[in-house]
């Protein structure tokens, strides 16, 4: 059944009309198709709703709305097919699932409600309420206008649809809606059959195509930073009694949560290798003493590397393997960067870092894999059982899944724990497309679009899949020995406390404003919170507002996913960090920002960058559930605004790439935020080999 409610792609721009009823959505349908030439979708629920009223004598009922929508895009795809350029839809699942929520059921079929999201349209026109009301057998609440046009607005709000607000007499409107239309056929991109065939199989529809063009077109505007985020202003900073508050907080709710690790793990390890990869290249033990080499190149890390190779968690199983095949010390050091990396050796180039031995503990190397199963041990299990969910690379599945096998039985018995691990890919529907420097669809030779991984970002729809009360996220290179897994085991559980007892207090308020009849002071204790717990800002004409429009901010601003974020004092480290910025609108909020995403160039924005004192070691417990234990869907409250545009080659043609806003960016860039303290014991990323000589990986 799910196929019937499945939106057929094509190469036609789509435009929906919405809003309440009697509003002149059908008059202007027809209008519209007259003067584009085109077919127009009419209404399914009326004839349904006619034929039900003329055999019955009754209205809609919740039962309705299933068969509703089926006959909806049945009649949607057929005319498809009719339609010249512009296809002109009288209706939506996005307005059934309105009508589900607000008359009917309170809530929506999943069904329906995955679809009318999936599905999409270029644009969208709200009729406003200012047409007449015209009674028939079906219309029957003609008080509720208002009500409803600040519900279907809402809705196109928060789901992020791009629309038009049309006033006015029929003529007026009509102009409106031919001079929107107009301005998206002069921007469409021409897409063949092919291009269109190869969209379906990816996932990925034509409107999310010219949306990234457009961005392209645009372009990506730096941030505006406001100022750093600092210990009392934007970072939170505890003493060890309470820290320990915090840690007990977590451990008297603890028994009674769905506990998440969640581990972005895709990373390959052929950037961490990348001098070692240059030194095979760069020297041959036949030609040159490594004396000679590191004269010649002045290649400090391969110094580095060699002359501490035996403290390697990998160097006896090497020299095991080239034993005897050196003449000399200087080709048995080429020979185990060699066997460490090549095909025919061990090849750790190729690997997920996920994979790679980082740690020895007498005769066993443990992977970081290994090494986060020990972590969720100590703060992520209920009841003796601890979740995790790795994502990886399609084409390492069956790697991870061998070292489940072969580590997971030690860690499960060591620590009394039974794992359930799950694991899943990039999806496909994230890559975004390139283009060439004139902004049109690059082809590969096979005259294919090429497309490209849209970056960490995209796993924003991975960790939307999962649900939980409580997930910890992690890189898979930052961790550490078992000396240190207690430390950093109380700092998650210390963040882990703060968020359950912020959560809870939002929880309380939430049902408050669900419950309506708020008066003034406890509306100002709400705001105070989110002020001061929730470092949420409000503009200036807040006091000036209806108590409706307050109300309803209030209720936006509470009913949002939570994260706390760890944050390290900054010694050096690549990363983010973490500022007050100012978006396009004036607001002001906090956000992990990326350097690449600030304008160094002006004087001031480079002085607020050199003030920052910490940055992101990528450390988060997050709350995805609202107060009534739904899952939030968390693709919408991603500012598509914090991506990045990138210049690459391909086949020797200029090309530019579209990276989506990071996972811990601008995907969560509208989520409740709080910045706090960490130890710097928490952060031990891998970025090169070299880094595994550091004393926090060293046992």
């Amino acid at each position: 059944m799910e196929e019937k409610l499945r939106q057929e792609p094509s190469n036609l721009v789509k435009v929906v009309l919405f809003g309440p009823e009697s509003t002149g959505k059908t008059t202007l349908s027809q209008q519209l198709a007259r003067h584009y030439n085109s077919v127009w979708v009419p209404e399914y629920a009326r004839e349904y709703l006619q034929n039900k009223w003329n055999n019955e004598r009754k209205t809609c009922e919740p039962k309705d709305l299933l068969p509703i929508a089926y006959g909806q895009m049945t009649l949607e795809n057929e005319l498809t097919k009719k339609a010249t350029d512009v296809l002109i839809c009288d209706t939506d699942l996005l307005e059934t699932k309105v009508y589900s929520e607000a008359y009917y059921l309170g809530y929506c079929d999943p069904l329906l409600e995955k679809h009318a999201l999936e599905n999409s349209y270029h644009l969208y026109f709200l009729t406003y309420i200012d047409t007449p009301w015209e009674a028939d057998d079906l219309r029957d609440r003609p008080n509720e206008r208002q009500r409803m046009f600040d519900y279907f607005h809402d809705t196109l709000k928060k789901y992020d649809r791009n629309f038009v607000i049309l006033k006015g007499d029929k003529s007026t409107r009509l102009a409106t809606a031919v001079k929107h239309i107009d301005k998206l056929l002069n921007s469409m991109t021409n897409l063949n059959q092919n291009d269109l065939d190869q969209l379906q199989k990816k996932g990925i529809s034509k409107e999310k195509v010219e949306q990234q063009i457009e961005t392209f077109k645009a372009g990506i505007p730096f941030v505006d930073l406001v100022k750093a985020a600092v210990v009392s202003d934007g970072i939170l900073r505890f003493s060890e009694s309470e820290q320990e508050e915090y840690v007990q907080y977590f451990e008297q709710s603890r028994g009674n949560l769905h506990l998440l690790k969640f581990v972005p793990a895709s990373g390959a390890a052929s950037r961490m290798f990348k001098a070692t990869f240059n030194f095979l290249d760069a020297f041959d033990p036949s030609q040159e003493t490594l004396a000679d080499y590191f004269k010649r190149t002045v290649d400090s890390a391969m110094e580095s590397f060699i002359s501490s190779i035996s403290q390697f968690p990998f160097y006896n199983l090497i020299m095991e393997r080239i034993k005897e095949k050196a003449k000399n010390k200087d080709e048995e050091a080429y020979l185990f960067v060699k066997e460490m990396l090549v095909d025919q050796g061990l090849n750790y180039g190729f690997y997920p870092k996920g994979l790679l031995p980082f740690h020895k503990y007498n005769d066993i190397s443990s992977t970081p894999f290994e090494e986060h199963l020990k972590e969720a041990a100590l703060y992520a299990k209920t009841d003796g059982k601890a979740n995790l969910h790795f994502t990886i690379s399609e084409q390492h599945n069956a790697m991870f899944k061998e070292e489940q096998q072969n580590s997971g039985p030690r860690v499960s018995a060591a620590t009394t724990t039974d794992f359930n691990i799950s694991y899943s890919n990039q999806k496909p529907s994230t890559d975004t497309i390139a283009v060439d420097m004139d902004n049109n669809p690059f082809k590969n030779n096979d005259g294919s679009i090429l497309f490209r991984p849209g970056g960490h970002g995209a796993l924003i729809e991975n960790l939307n899949d999962q649900d939980a009360d409580i997930i910890f996220i992690k890189n898979i290179d930052n961790v550490v020995i078992d000396e240190n897994l207690e430390a950093v085991a109380n700092s998650k559980k210390m963040l882990a406390g703060i968020l359950k007892k912020v959560q809870d207090q939002a929880f309380k308020y939430a049902k408050l404003l669900d419950g309506g009849l708020i008066d003034e002071s406890t509306q100002d204790a709400i705001k105070s919170f989110l002020e001061k717990e929730l470092n949420v800002r409000f503009s200036n004409d807040f006091d000036g507002m209806t108590t409706q429009d307050r109300l309803k901010l209030l209720q936006d601003r509470i009913n949002r996913p939570i994260r706390i974020c760890g944050m390290v004092k900054n010694e050096g480290e690549p990363g983010g960090g973490p500022f007050w910025i100012k978006d396009s609108a004036g607001n002001v909020s906090l956000q992990i920002i990326e350097s690449a995403q600030i304008d160094t160039s002006n004087s001031a924005q480079a002085s607020i960058l050199k003030n920052s004192t910490h940055f992101n070691p990528v450390d988060l417990v997050c709350a995805v559930r609202n107060y009534k234990g739904e899952k939030f869907d968390l693709l919408q409250f991603v500012d598509e605004k914090q991506g990045f545009i990138t210049e690459k080659t391909k086949e020797g043609k200029e090309l530019k790439a579209l990276e989506l806003p990071g996972l811990w960016n601008g995907a969560m860039a509208y989520w409740n935020t709080l910045f706090v303290e960490v130890p710097l014991v928490t952060f031990n990323p891998v970025k090169t080999v070299n880094d595994l000589l550091k004393p926090s990986h060293q046992v």
